[in-house]
């Protein structure tokens, strides 16, 4: 193994899928503004029916593509052609590899960040930090009951007719001139397969705090709806292009993956 790898070593090294073992997610499902979406989303996403995020910490002990990391991520509810999915607004790491499988792949907007998901009893603690600003803060007590029942009911009911997710992230490289981008940015729809092992509900509490590198906080969290504790076995299938955005109606949008210089 080295700087040119042979075909052997190219094909032994090939997986269809990323497959994660007994990844421990804590999520936090919250109510935020429908203009507060609308602004953030790039075109051609839309909306979701409701003004629905999820905030999560998750530990990956272990994986089918040979390291162990630990993630947070940011989402949004929206639409693409009618079909509901989430954006990925923001996905912190600890591990480099993970960044670089993610972002270069997928267009996941991931940076390296200081990440923690602690438990103890029933209770909860999460959270991510960069540049010395924690800002995501989690707490959950798990005792069966979200924040507001009717929520846990609907994402309950909504997880268990399709536990896959449909995630949208957008692919884009800044050009060697500096004045654009190498392609034009592209859409990308990538579906997560679920098998949960075990789910817990609680009530959380949840807090984006300001960062000039990490604008979490420009979500504005209306209200908490509860938080799950899941342990199970997942796998993120090959994606596929499915739009390409013309590069100037996108740029404003184009970094997500970098901090503000």
């Amino acid at each position: 193994m080295g700087f040119v790898k042979t075909m052997g070593e190219i094909a032994a090294g090939h997986r269809e899928t990323g497959d994660f073992y007994d990844a421990e997610v804590l999520t936090v499902y919250f109510e935020t503004k429908p203009e507060i979406i609308q602004a953030i989303l790039p075109p051609p996403l839309t909306p979701g029916p409701l003004p629905i995020g999820a905030a999560f910490v998750a530990k990956y002990p272990k994986t089918n593509f040979g390291i162990s990391y630990l993630e947070s991520a940011l989402f949004l509810v929206v639409t693409h052609n009618g079909e509901e999915g989430v954006y990925c607004l923001s996905m912190p790491v600890n591990n480099d590899m993970a960044l670089i499988l993610g972002r270069e792949t997928f267009g996941y907007p991931k940076k390296l960040a200081h990440i923690y998901l602690e438990r103890e009893g029933n209770d909860f603690r999460g959270g991510t930090e960069r540049h010395g600003v924690k800002f995501l803060e989690m707490k959950a007590r798990m005792e069966g009951v979200f924040n507001d029942p009717a929520a846990q009911q609907f994402l309950t009911e909504a997880g268990e007719t399709n536990p896959d997710i449909v995630v949208y992230n957008f692919k884009y490289f800044p050009n060697p001139e500096r004045t654009g981008f190498d392609y034009n940015p592209k859409l990308i729809k990538e579906t997560v397969k679920r098998r949960s092992k075990r789910i817990e509900y609680g009530e959380a509490q949840l807090f984006f705090n300001p960062s000039p590198h990490d604008p979490w906080s420009e979500v504005e969290i209306v209200k908490v709806y509860g938080a799950t504790f899941s342990v199970g076995d997942n796998s993120m299938l090959p994606g596929e292009v499915v739009a390409e955005v013309d590069p100037d109606e996108f740029f404003p949008y184009a970094f997500m993956k970098m901090d503000d210089l």
